[in-house]
């Protein structure tokens, strides 16, 4: 069995690599003894696919309400008003 080796992002160390529980979403997290920094190997990614925003975006510019909008993609209208108000400011 072949381990990868685990490298700290803050003093970018190999030794002293260690198990230190698990994150909310279940990940593994490792601490450097070295420098104490917890960090996660494989965090995982929780973003929406950009299609999805794309939809959210034009199904709001043509009127539909963001709580609609949310219902239908599957996600908080929250999300919705965000995206629409990062396109405006660009």
């Amino acid at each position: 069995m072949e381990t990868k080796e685990r490298i700290c992002p803050r003093c970018q160390s190999k030794e002293k690599q260690m198990n230190n529980g698990k994150n909310k979403s279940g990940t593994q997290q490792v601490i450097c003894w070295l420098c104490k920094k917890t960090y996660t190997e494989n965090p995982k990614v929780r973003a929406y696919p950009d299609d999805v925003r794309e939809q959210a975006i034009k199904l709001l510019l043509a009127g539909m309400s963001a709580r609609r909008v949310g219902q239908l993609l599957g996600f908080n209208k929250a999300n919705a008003y965000n995206w629409c108000k990062d396109i405006k400011k660009t």
